[in-house]
């Protein structure tokens, strides 16, 4: 790729981005697309929305106000409206801006010099490396230049690991903090049991559950409720909601057309108060018992109680009476609790086993975008290629925006796909399943977008020698990487310019309402596009950016002002995402954080490999072996991370329980907290019912939920 192929790919994405953004500005000025742009203050009816009265040409001017108020937007207001996951995604984006915007001054103030005016003097070359002038690889094979690299590498190293250090504590801070003000949490109280034994006696799995926590948590323990399999009834839920959404359209178009079809609104009625009925009997405590799962959700008296007991082993067989914290009731999947838990390592074997087989088959667009990159070879493999050379400017197109374009589109389905790989392996609550999902798309993205795209060059002798000659790798890492910082230049633009851009318009939510409008949705109750935060897609694909942007602050210094751009507009695009368009639907308290802080350490680590190997292709044996303490160094951190910060995330302390109930003791209120946490884990299938026809037939169930789910004194 020549200079003018960056610039024509850096010309395209920046006019794409104006375009898209100039358009976002103008569209959030319609109160027509105020279910897409305002959808989360809509549907909490936080605040009124103003929008011009009438259509004035000043309407059609762009307006980047929203750009100002997402940097007056404190993190404080992040916090208490949309909580601390969605300040986790924000505290990212800062990452990225504070680490290299410093990076950015040492290399364009010290590496592009030493780089450009070295001894080999700036490369003249018309091929596809005519960048090389600004890079590593045009400083000479045994150069003392190379210490200045090395002592930049050491510098940007520990400040990277200084701002970890620095945010990974703050973010433990604030998670200590969350559990202090959490004032109404039922799984505070409660835990998940699973693989409860049958009671043979009583032929039900109820009773050996409140046999064996009244027996060893006398003091501690409250109530139950068990889990049903609700097949049956989810199925007839979903036929009565369907004929409830007929009624109602019957009943809107009575309204519009001033006729009332009264025989066939009487029929619907009937088939649906005739459903009730069956769901009602079903309900029964004695069918019910017939439909119980080896699985309970188990209350505490106090935060200690459940503290204790799902950080404990309850059984000798540790295959028996298996507890954990239970998830957040509006986070659990129901239908997963009927999962044998024995069977759990084989829905995970086979979820890897097609995750690979999907990462081995996309690794055929990532090859071809490559072929297209390199068009000298292009054009030997394929002659009628040549054709291209010969239109102005459609060259520089074709090897600087194409690939870099291609690659986002296929990448752009990688989330989706495997976030249903993680709904397959059976994980009891959508945040598991997401951050599963998360480190899935982010290792696939790694492995395909990073190494294969070095690597597609000559992939399979590459790959084979690798393997063969396993010392050998940082060298052949370093020689890959020093060749395709062009592209990944094209890349982060692509991804940060277009990429965020497309994100804030929402042109697929826009084509979807104006079809939805003008077809089948005319004349219906419209509600807001309300979504919840993807966070399985945005953290990878940051993660990426991060990780190819520290293997190239050294190598290739001019990267880093593209970086700087693309998490800055990031940061403007995600706080608004966040303050009016995404729901957050569950909260883990920052749990995302240990993984991000996890694909950094991973991507510092490569960025010290990556170095390693090129001070060795230049001939400085004592430069290689000075970085090694500084991976052991890094590898030595993260180990220290794991200690010292941890277990925050993924324990309970019991300091914080006890504490948090002596503040609820002195107010009265542990009590209340304590048989009200039950409660909030009904099941589906023991819901109350709400259809319209007939409220006071349906809006109890049959049997009170309190007669399978005993309080105990």
């Amino acid at each position: 790729m020549d200079v003018h192929s960056l610039f024509a790919s850096a010309s395209i994405n920046i006019g794409l981005a104006f375009f898209i953004l100039s358009l976002f500005s103008i569209f959030k000025k319609f109160s027509s697309n105020s279910l897409i742009y305002y959808a989360l203050p809509l549907s909490k009816q936080q605040q009124h929305i103003s929008f011009h009265p009438s259509f004035k040409p000043s309407t059609l001017l762009p307006s980047f106000s929203w750009i100002c108020r997402a940097f007056r937007v404190t993190e404080e207001e992040i916090l208490q409206n949309n909580g601390l996951d969605a300040l986790v995604i924000i505290r990212l984006f800062k990452f990225g801006v504070k680490f290299f915007l410093v990076c950015s001054i040492f290399g364009l103030v010290i590496l592009v010099p030493v780089n450009y005016s070295s001894e080999l003097g700036p490369i003249e070359s018309e091929g596809s490396r005519s960048m090389d002038s600004f890079t590593i690889s045009n400083i000479g094979t045994g150069s003392n230049r190379l210490w200045v690299h090395f002592t930049c590498l050491y510098f940007i190293s520990f400040y990277g690991l200084y701002l970890l250090h620095k945010e990974y504590s703050e973010i433990r801070l604030r998670r200590i903090q969350y559990l202090h003000n959490a004032k109404h949490r039922p799984e505070q109280f409660t835990i998940l049991v699973r693989e409860i034994p049958f009671c043979s006696e009583h032929k039900s799995y109820s009773c050996s559950v409140d046999h064996f926590f009244s027996k060893h948590y006398p003091y501690a323990y409250q109530s139950y409720q068990m889990v049903y399999d609700g097949k049956d009834i989810e199925h007839l839920l979903n036929q009565a909601t369907s004929i409830a959404r007929k009624i109602e359209e019957l009943r809107c178009k009575s309204v519009i057309q001033k006729h009332k079809d009264v025989e066939e609104l009487r029929l619907h009625e009937e088939k649906l108060q005739g459903l009730c009925h069956k769901i009602r009997h079903i309900q029964c405590e004695s069918v019910l018992k017939r439909k119980e799962l080896p699985v309970a959700f188990v209350s505490f008296k106090s935060r200690w109680g459940a503290a204790i007991s799902s950080q404990s082993q309850q059984h000798e067989n540790p295959l028996l009476w298996i507890t954990e914290v239970a998830p957040e009731s509006r986070d659990v999947v129901w239908n997963n609790l009927a999962i044998p838990y024995h069977y759990f390592p084989l829905y995970r074997i086979g979820v890897f086993l097609v995750a690979s087989i999907f990462t081995i088959f996309f690794a055929i667009p990532v090859t071809a975008v490559q072929g297209v990159v390199r068009f000298e070879k292009l054009k030997k493999w394929f002659p009628p290629a040549m054709a291209v050379q010969f239109i102005p400017g459609v060259s520089s197109i074709v090897t600087g925006y194409l690939p870099s374009a291609i690659l986002s589109l296929f990448i752009y389905v990688v989330p989706f796909a495997m976030l249903g790989l993680g709904m397959l392996q059976g994980y009891v609550s959508r945040s598991k399943r997401e951050i599963k999902a998360c480190n899935m798309v982010f290792y696939f993205l790694v492995g395909n977008v990073f190494f294969l795209t070095l690597l597609s060059g000559s992939l399979i002798d590459q790959i084979g020698q690798s393997f063969i000659h396993p010392k050998d790798f940082p060298s052949r890492l370093a020689s890959a990487v020093s060749s395709q910082a062009d592209f990944f230049m094209t890349y982060i633009l692509t991804d940060g310019l277009s990429g965020f851009s497309l994100e804030i318009v929402q042109f697929g939510l826009l084509t979807w309402d104006f079809i939805r409008v003008h077809t089948f949705g005319r004349g219906r109750n419209k509600n807001p596009y309300l979504f919840s935060f993807p966070y399985y897609r945005v953290i990878p694909s940051v993660s990426l950016s991060i990780l190819i942007g520290m293997v190239y602050v050294v190598v290739a210094p001019l990267l880093l002002p593209f970086l700087i751009v693309y998490f800055f507009l990031g940061y403007v695009v995600y706080i608004n995402q966040i303050q009016d368009v995404y729901d957050i639907v569950y909260e883990t308290g920052g749990l995302y954080w240990p993984y991000i802080h996890h694909y950094i350490i991973v991507a510092m680590a490569l960025m010290q490999i990556t170095m390693i190997g090129l001070f060795g292709l230049k001939s400085k044996p004592s430069a290689s072996i000075s970085t090694v303490p500084l991976l052991l160094l890094t590898l030595m951190f993260n180990e220290y991370s794991k200690m010292r910060f941890l277990p925050t995330f993924f324990n309970y302390a019991i300091q914080t329980a006890v504490e948090n109930d002596k503040n609820d003791e002195m107010n009265g209120l542990i009590e209340v907290k304590s048989e009200a946490a039950i409660n909030a884990y009904l099941p589906p299938c023991l819901r109350p019912l709400s259809f319209a026809f007939n409220e006071s037939s349906t809006t109890e169930p049959l049997v009170d939920s309190s007669s399978t789910s005993p309080l105990r004194p």
